[in-house]
């Protein structure tokens, strides 16, 4: 996985990254909290948070990083995986330039889209400085992250997006989760033969999967899933970030397209909120922590309605080991 284009397998997120093209440098925390120069966060964590500013004050010169409410769950380390509630505005302008908060849900029983990224990873939803402002925090917690565009954005600002260096930008972070999963995690157990008709998968430490299509047998029309590995932890449900390896190829040539065990190893994703290819909502929601998973998956529940895509036109193939949720 390329964590410059992100995930391969992802649908687009909620919300695009207007302000920005890039990420840029961590940042620790600052203070330069005056009642005057600091924007004033109201609501309650996990509600859409209401941001006012002083009438006719100066923001402050400074950038400010702030515990809004401190949660009660685990501590953010750096590269721990986190799944994130946010929001921006422009100082005194009332108006969200994006967020999680902006876009409700497809229907009643689906999930809210939320951000799920990795700390000190690149993320296209938020800049380094606001994402890195989460770590040393309690899961749990609001933060606040104010500064001048080119001070949290930098050589990344999108100068189309309207927004200049000098204005200040207040961002409003919940953090909702955290977990920590080793990079080079995978499922463990004796793996299961695949049933017939579907791929022969060969899983060897610490690499891509080697995934054998097999001679002579159509692409299903469908999608076609197997548990290989039995896993005992929990089961994963819709909205959760999920933590995985995985290894994906093309039916029709049976070559390699992608894997995490490419790019530094495991990844996350928000899972049953459309985030991703509706086959890997359809096929990993409900399986258990520890599981791994062949899926089979039809262009319909993959890029066929991308036609941009170079996969558009292809049944892909998936094994993904779960190593944890968030």
């Amino acid at each position: 996985m390329n964590y410059t284009t992100k995930r391969r397998v992802a649908a687009l997120l909620a919300v695009p990254a207007l302000l920005f093209t890039a990420a840029c440098g961590a940042d620790d925390d600052k203070g330069g909290d005056s009642a005057s120069g600091v924007a004033q966060i109201k609501g309650t964590f996990g509600d859409k948070p209401e941001i006012s500013v002083p009438k006719d004050g100066k923001p402050s010169d400074k950038t400010v990083i702030k515990t809004v409410s401190a949660g009660k769950g685990p501590e953010i380390k750096a590269s721990d995986f986190v799944r994130l509630d946010w929001t921006v505005e422009k100082w005194g302008s009332d108006q969200p330039l994006g967020g999680t908060w902006a876009t409700p849900s497809a229907d009643a029983k689906t999930p809210r889209r939320q951000s799920v990224e990795q700390v000190g990873k690149q993320s296209q939803q938020l800049p380094a400085k606001v994402l890195d402002a989460v770590k040393g925090k309690k899961a749990g917690s609001r933060i606040l992250v104010q500064g001048t565009a080119g001070d949290l954005i930098g050589q990344g600002l999108n100068t189309a997006s309207g927004i200049s260096e000098k204005d200040v930008l207040v961002w409003v972070v919940d953090a909702v989760g955290d977990a920590t999963v080793d990079a080079k995690a995978e499922a463990k157990g004796t793996q299961a033969a695949a049933e017939q008709g579907l791929p022969e998968v060969k899983a060897p430490s610490q690499k891509a999967a080697d995934i054998t299509i097999p001679k002579g047998v159509k692409a299903p029309k469908k999608l076609e899933q197997q548990v290989l590995i039995k896993g005992t932890g929990k089961k994963v449900e819709a909205g959760q970030g999920l933590i995985a390896q995985y290894t994906g190829v093309k039916w029709e040539d049976g070559k390699k397209f992608d894997s995490s065990w490419d790019h530094g190893g495991a990844t996350a994703f928000q899972i049953g909120t459309g985030s991703v290819v509706p086959g890997w909502d359809q096929g990993l929601v409900g399986k258990n922590v520890g599981d791994r998973v062949l899926l089979v998956i039809p262009p319909s529940l993959a890029y066929g309605n991308s036609p941009g895509s170079e996969l558009a036109k292809n049944t892909l193939v998936f094994v993904v080991d779960i190593l944890g949720t968030v």
